[in-house]
């Protein structure tokens, strides 16, 4: 197939995602992702010097064998020409509400392999990669700023492996201090949207895996809630919360006034459609830490990460965003 023919079909896709997201009555709008095979890696892998690997000691989700992939810096990062500036387009110029824009967290290129992932001789001092990695970020936030996107969303993984503790450690027997790299990730991040224009909000997602309806990792956000909340400069932070591996909303003190808290109660994991007195029974929950009016309400992730999906089917992912709209309208009396 031709690349003509198979932009066709994700124009296609695209604008029937769009096109049923507003019709539930959804407020920010995404394009599906389906000009990507993997959230992240299709993001990093156009990063000049990053190169996406096989990496048979990488992660392992729950129960899985498939083969994963590692980000490896093997060069000097740099920007040789925008990652994803062509997908937002063509999600402004479809959706009549607001178009929401995806990026993989910069975090990720350091999180899952480690130091072992990053050439020596192209950074043997690692505040030089985050300073050109930043730059890299920039750049193309501000071209997706330029282009009209006004709602920015990074999906951060690797806060959320920092909760368990056998990635912690992991994290150790490669040289690391997982108490230490909550904070390099946070200034991480704050140097790649440091340029932001006035207007834009940034979002802040995290999960602890989502594949094939599978899982990594699991705990609570005690380990890094007061860092994240407190050292990321995002304006909110939608938070797995879809079962008992996410722990409790104790970590929720440390949340500051004036940033959101999204709850992602309802799963992607599974077909199983939740019940709206227990979506509200959470919620009431929640405020008890975080005010009302500062919460929100979500899937916990995406139905698909990657092109493989999840176990559960169209009309099953389209209900529960329709239970998604209904709750909030119910608890918060509001489109």
């Amino acid at each position: 197939m031709s690349a003509e023919a198979l932009r066709e079909i994700e124009d296609r896709c695209i604008r029937r995602a769009v096109a049923r997201q507003e019709s539930l009555g959804l407020q920010s709008i995404t394009d599906g992702e389906y000009r990507r095979g993997w959230w992240n890696h299709d993001f990093l892998g156009k990063i000049d010097g990053v190169e996406i690997e096989l990496d048979e000691k990488s992660y392992k989700f729950a129960g899985s064998d498939d083969p994963r992939f590692t980000p490896k810096v093997k060069r000097r990062v740099a920007r040789a020409q925008p990652m994803m500036l062509d997908h937002f387009r063509y999600l402004r110029s479809v959706a009549r509400r607001t178009p929401k824009f995806t990026m993989p967290s910069p975090s990720i290129l350091y999180h899952r392999g480690g130091r072992p992932a990053i050439s020596r001789e192209a950074y043997p001092d690692l505040d030089e990669l985050w300073r050109d990695v930043g730059r890299v970020y920039r750049e193309e936030i501000r071209d997706l700023a330029a282009a009209g996107c006004t709602y920015l969303q990074i999906d951060d993984t690797s806060f959320s492996f920092l909760c368990d503790e056998k990635f912690r450690e992991s994290c150790r027997v490669r040289g690391d201090d997982p108490d230490a790299l909550p904070h390099m990730y946070a200034r991480a991040v704050n140097a790649a949207i440091s340029d932001r224009p006035a207007g834009m909000t940034i979002a802040m997602h995290t999960c602890r895996g989502n594949w094939k309806s599978t899982w990594l990792a699991e705990g609570g956000y005690d380990p890094v809630a007061e860092t994240v909340f407190n050292e990321t400069n995002v304006d909110g932070y939608f938070l797995e919360y879809d079962s008992e591996r996410a722990g409790s909303f104790e970590p929720l003190r440390f949340v500051p006034k004036g940033k959101k808290v999204v709850l992602g109660l309802v799963s992607t994991k599974t077909p199983a459609l939740e019940k709206k007195d227990d979506l509200k029974r959470r919620i009431e929950q929640a405020s008890k830490r975080v005010p009302l009016e500062a919460l929100c309400i979500s899937p916990q992730c995406g139905f698909a990460s990657t092109h493989h999906g999840n176990l559960l089917t169209e009309d099953e992912q389209w209900r529960k965003l329709e239970l998604v709209v209904e709750v909030a309208r119910e608890v918060w009396g509001a489109d």
